[in-house]
């Protein structure tokens, strides 16, 4: 529990109907009496008060709520001013506040104590962010889900599973004198086997979960006069994208969002990728090899009257997805739609003509996870997926060291640490400070 107290505005900045000041730390209580000249508050019981400055001077009316420690969102005392939304008013409160021993919070500082007093754990307190910034209802309902603790609950039975399996592992370690060969036991391979694919399952679930909260990122990619600009004019609904005939229009990437059922997808337009450019097209060729990099998908477009479709393999990289767009079928006479073959996805679409555009949408909502069930699913960020995918990587060599018991059980080790880290079990105090320091202030 912390020993100072702090102070914040709770509500967004300029002007409202309602404006809230939040306190919390060992003098909240006192300093909410002496803001108010009253001297007694009722816990969880609103109260019609006056609020006056340092020179007890009237600054507005309205109502004070008193949560004492440990029923509190912080874990802490709590007194919440909810009065008139002028930002002079709250200021002068805030500053009240701040003279009688509170100091300003720090952005995310609130939920920071809340984590910190065990009233919910680091994954819900990101989510609380997630709810805050959502744009979308299925961000906010997955948002919501993680916050009631469906992602942790989660975590948890594998990390209870992790701890279970990692207890017989050590003592078949300390008894490794005896005649009975605990690690030869099937036990351990069927549960090694049913971790990994419980994991493999969250894993999915959690990349999901990305894409509701930051969408997927799509880059526009191919040779000159593929109609790389046109589809993008397609996609959007604008004309944002300059479209002409003369090979190498696009020198710099053209960006774009768009919202695909609730999924927010960003649109990259990028240079066609030649030989021998211009300098300056070079310049736009080379940002648009770096976004192709850094795509979570890309959409190779190419003109389907040609006989050369496809890149040279070192022109994209191995660990991003490609859609095929055979673009300018009303030209090439090849049929509409989506066509899997090897693996491998075409959509044979004219973007001028804008026939089959809606295989595209239903192509990329399948990417997006629309086609899976919503049950069951929770917002994730970047080092969610990062932290499961360590997880699996360490699962994956513990199944490699099953018959070396020291190699396995430290494998499991790391295994539950890397999932640990999600809820914040085991965190760093320089994550948990990026982590915070990205919230609002007076949350």
């Amino acid at each position: 529990m912390s020993h100072d107290t702090i102070c914040a505005i709770a509500t967004p900045p300029g002007r409202g109907g309602i404006g809230i000041v939040r306190l919390s730390g060992p003098q909240a209580e006192s300093i909410g009496l002496s803001v108010c000249r009253i001297t007694q508050l009722t816990p969880r019981q609103a109260k019609l008060v006056n609020f006056y400055g340092t020179d007890r001077e009237l600054i507005d009316n309205g109502l004070i709520l008193l949560f004492t420690a440990p029923h509190s969102f912080t874990g802490e005392d709590v007194i919440e001013f909810q009065g008139h939304g002028s930002p002079i008013v709250l200021d002068q409160l805030v500053q009240h506040c701040i003279r009688s021993g509170a100091r300003l919070a720090r952005p995310g500082e609130f939920s920071e104590r809340a984590f910190l007093n065990d009233k919910l754990d680091l994954a819900q307190a990101e989510a609380i962010a997630d709810l805050i910034n959502s744009q979308t209802q299925s961000a906010a309902r997955l948002a919501l889900r993680s916050l009631q603790g469906e992602f942790s609950q989660r975590i948890q039975a594998l990390v209870a599973d992790l701890i279970r399996l990692r207890s017989y592992v050590e003592a078949a370690i300390d008894f490794a004198e005896e005649e009975i060969d605990f690690l030869a036991d099937r036990q351990i391979q069927d549960n090694l086997y049913t971790l990994t694919r419980q994991i493999a399952i969250l894993q999915a679930a959690a990349h999901r979960g990305r894409i509701f909260r930051d969408g997927m990122t799509l880059v526009l990619a191919g040779r000159p006069n593929a109609g790389k600009s046109s589809l993008l004019n397609v996609l959007t609904g604008t004309d944002s994208a300059i479209v002409t005939e003369i090979p190498g229009t696009t020198r710099d990437i053209l960006r774009e969002v768009i919202q695909l059922d609730g999924i927010p997808l960003t649109l990259l337009d990028t240079a066609g990728l030649r030989l021998n450019p211009d300098p300056i097209e070079q310049q736009g060729i080379q940002k648009a090899e770096r976004a192709i990099t850094n795509a979570d998908r890309i959409l190779w477009i190419y003109d389907g009257t040609t006989g050369h479709p496809r890149p040279d393999p070192d022109q994209l990289p191995p660990d991003v997805p490609v859609t095929w767009i055979h673009n300018k079928a009303d030209l090439s006479g090849a049929a509409t739609g989506c066509f899997e073959q090897d693996g491998q996805t075409t959509i044979v679409l004219s973007a001028r003509e804008q026939h089959g555009i809606d295989h595209l949408r239903h192509h990329l909502a399948a990417c997006c996870g629309q086609d899976q069930t919503s049950e069951g699913e929770f917002m994730a960020r970047r080092r969610h997926l990062e932290a499961i995918t360590q997880a699996a990587e360490h699962l994956q060599q513990a199944q490699q060291h099953q018959q070396a018991g020291e190699l396995l059980a430290e494998d499991l080790h790391q295994c539950q640490l890397a999932l640990a880290s999600i809820t914040g079990t085991f965190t760093s105090d320089d994550l948990l400070g990026e982590i915070f320091s990205q919230f609002c202030i007076g949350k």
